[in-house]
């Protein structure tokens, strides 16, 4: 057995890449709401107007564009990676499906550089929603079946740990490349947006070259496209376990994603300014950060059920107290204690997703947890902002009580499985 203490490089390469690619991301995620607010965008002429929906009355306001372009990359890149996974596995083709999702991605970026229209802007945001749903799903793929059962929780912790790096690192960067600008390039005034956009753009393609050079698709399976539709019902009769892990994936995601949208509320909440509330914000990324790889090699070792109950219950009362403290100090504390839950969580689920996955079917499989991370971010930041009208501890409250939900699925719906008989070949080094 390879000593797992080494990455494997193409894990690594994978990793590297999707690092770069969730950095290039989360440029956008802070510029794009600066960039819409600024007056740079045209906006819809019904800004700023009363508009109706079933019945409701609904305020376009600025706010509520820029919650919807945010929202469109997460909605369609969440819903169309079980398609592309699938996809994926039906034609056992994995490198062409990543390397034209990053494709779309880069194309989206450039989007930005040359449109400035609201419309338009929200078609490139949702263009880089597809193209994610291509390479995300396809790049778990790829680390699953280049992965054993005895490394696979490492490999994804390994890999998650990358992505959150670069995730974490994006927002940093991408306020101090706005800030500093405008730039002079060959003799030409630059935005520091343009320049923001230009930065997003060169991580899809580093990660475009990275897969291209270092990537190569396993050696293809007689089962591949087999059977690949998904599963509700397990063979007991109760929910399938990879539909189970999915459920309370989008439970984990919701309860980190509610923090986001309500940076205002808690500032004014905590007497704080914007410094300590990304601190806060940051903590759950650190944790994460830390935590994903240990525990995702422990879990090679001891199982994966033990630190999915664990993750949940520690997630439960981390979660909540976000919506009860009242000093930062504590909200810092709560905030990487649920980050730390997380991390007992993701990597773990994604590595028994992939201890259960079939031969030739990684890419369908593993969509279902990737998907519904996304639908979770996605739903956590509309949900935030409706609920939190009600009172400031309802959106905490709501998302604990979902989280006891997922920790009953884990409990009820999700076993151990025999690894040693895993279904899961590894791909051949």
């Amino acid at each position: 057995m390879r000593d797992s203490s080494v990455p494997d490089a193409r894990i690594l390469s994978l990793a590297i890449a999707r690092m770069v690619s969730a950095l290039a991301n989360s440029f956008l995620v802070v510029v794009l709401p600066l960039y819409i607010g600024s007056g740079a965008v045209r906006l819809p002429a019904v800004t700023g107007s009363t508009a109706t929906v079933f019945g409701v009355g609904i305020d376009v306001s600025v706010e509520l564009l820029i919650a919807i372009v945010l929202s469109v990359f997460g909605f369609l890149n969440s819903l169309s990676q079980p398609l592309t996974g699938s996809v994926s596995d039906r034609t056992g083709r994995r490198k062409v499906f990543l390397l034209f999702g990053l494709g779309l991605v880069a194309t989206g970026s450039a989007g930005y550089l040359l449109f400035t229209d609201y419309l338009l802007v929200l078609a490139m945001r949702g263009l880089q929603g597809v193209g994610a749903a291509f390479s995300i799903p396809i790049a778990v793929a790829l680390v699953n079946e280049l992965s054993d059962s005895a490394e696979r929780g490492n490999n994804f912790g390994l890999f998650n740990t990358f992505r959150l790096l670069g995730f974490g690192i994006g927002p940093l960067v991408a306020g101090v490349v706005v800030a500093s600008g405008p730039y002079a390039v060959f003799g030409r005034p630059v935005s520091g947006y343009d320049a923001a956009f230009l930065v997003a753009v060169a991580g899809a393609v580093v990660s475009f070259g990275l897969v291209s050079l270092l990537i190569t698709d396993p050696e293809p399976t007689e089962t591949a496209g087999e059977g690949l539709s998904v599963r509700v019902r397990g063979e007991d009769g109760g929910l399938d376990p990879v539909f189970a892990l999915a459920l309370a994936t989008i439970v984990m995601a919701l309860s980190i994603a509610i923090y986001a949208p309500l940076a205002n509320v808690i500032n004014e909440r905590l007497n704080q300014g914007s410094f300590l509330y990304s601190i806060q914000f940051g903590a759950s990324i650190l944790a994460n950060v830390l935590f994903q790889l240990p525990i995702g090699r422990l879990s090679d070792r001891y199982g994966r059920r033990p630190f999915l109950v664990a993750g949940f219950l520690l997630l439960l009362p981390t979660t909540l107290a976000q919506g009860l403290v009242t000093s930062s100090n504590a909200m810092i504390i709560a905030r990487f204690l649920q980050g730390v839950a997380v991390a007992a969580v993701f990597a773990p689920s994604l590595a028994l997703a992939g201890d259960l996955a079939r031969e030739g079917a990684s890419g369908s499989t593993l969509s279902l947890l990737t998907m519904g991370f996304g639908l979770g971010i996605a739903s956590g930041i509309l949900m935030a902002g409706v609920l939190v009208s009600f009172g400031f501890v309802v959106p905490f409250a709501v998302a604990t009580g979902a989280g006891a939900v997922g920790l009953g699925l884990i409990v009820t719906q999700v076993a151990e499985p025999d690894r040693g008989d895993s279904v899961a070949a590894p791909a051949a080094d």
